[in-house]
């Protein structure tokens, strides 16, 4: 019975291999998941991490409750949390669940700055009865779908494991995993053995993240670790169209010229939403930015290096129209 209701939880259809877009700090914005939605339809997307303020008299931001708000095209979406107070994070689910959310997840995997000298996001692995007892009081406030994501461990990449029945047993309903740990950073490779292992080891659908940034990559690690589904980030980020590519509706290999005009009009496309949600040149033109840090297809790391060089967006548009030529 257990087992049926969480399935029946899931933000996926049964049976299905979901591919899932990652939350990404800084990305994965309203503006860009509808612009994914629109054109590559990610089974499930995700929001930027929300933090959750234990000390304020709205313990999320304005922009975080647009962003929660924000799920067009009817594809799921996963609010996933990141906090240190069981307290706050207990508000946040019910702030959050009152704006119509269903779906939520728990960061424990961030590596970056105070998430991991906080005991929040990745730190929070060096814990294991604090994060037993977080997931096992949020679980009781959230009716649709509760998941984790997790690095393989926080200094050790066997951590993961004595975490795996804890999960279950605070009813947790899939994993994310990243296999590598919160110490590596983006250094070295995802070790997807590692994965593959927690498939076995876990009752619990396990969604496989990290380095996937071809087709064909993606195939592999289905293939060889018997992960349910994928999450895709950087490589989705630098290539929208890598959803499609996996389902094999758009061809898994361009030329150099192809590759070039497919980048030119997604940019193009996201300039557009760019511009209707954030403020100041400098600010969108940061933004284009990050996006195009994410890219590292030697066919085209010319034209985004060229276009990180702008300096105004007139520079920025021009270099996209000079390219649509």
């Amino acid at each position: 019975m257990r087992e049926l209701q969480a399935a029946a939880r899931l933000p996926w259809e049964p049976g299905a291999t979901p591919l899932m877009l990652a939350p990404m700090q800084g990305l994965t914005n309203r503006a860009l998941r509808a612009l994914f939605i629109e054109r590559a339809r990610p089974d499930v997307v995700f929001t930027e991490f929300v933090r959750v303020r234990a000390s304020a008299r709205k313990n999320l931001s304005e922009n975080d409750r647009r962003e929660a708000m924000s799920a067009p095209g009817g594809v799921p979406l996963v609010v996933q949390l990141i906090g240190a107070d069981c307290g706050a994070l207990l508000a946040g689910v019910r702030t959050v669940r009152d704006l119509g959310v269903e779906h939520f997840n728990i960061n424990l995997g961030c590596p970056y700055g105070r998430m991991t000298g906080n005991t929040a996001g990745g730190a929070l692995l060096r814990d294991h009865s604090a994060v037993a007892g977080m997931l096992a009081l949020l679980r009781r406030e959230i009716s649709g779908s509760f998941s984790v994501k997790v690095r393989a461990g926080f200094s050790d990449p066997e951590e993961i494991f004595p975490l795996l029945p804890l999960f279950g047993d605070c009813g947790i309903d899939f994993i994310v995993l990243h296999p590598r740990t919160v110490k590596q950073l983006y250094r070295g490779q995802a070790d997807h053995g590692i994965t593959a292992r927690v498939v076995r080891q876990s009752l619990l659908p396990v969604i496989a993240n990290g380095d996937i940034f071809t087709a064909s990559l993606g195939r592999e690690v289905l293939r060889e670790t018997g992960a349910a589904g994928l999450m895709l980030g950087r490589g989705a980020i630098a290539d929208p169209l890598l959803f499609e590519r996996l389902r094999g509706r758009q061809p898994a290999e361009l030329n150099g010229e192809g590759k070039r005009a497919e980048l030119g009009d997604y940019l193009t496309a996201l300039l557009v939403r760019y511009q209707e949600i954030f403020c100041g040149e400098h600010q969108i033109l940061c933004k284009m930015k990050e996006v195009l840090c994410q890219v590292r297809d030697p066919e085209v790391l010319d034209l985004a290096r060229e276009l990180k060089r702008s300096k105004s967006l007139a520079g920025f548009t021009g270099i996209l129209a000079d390219q649509a030529r």
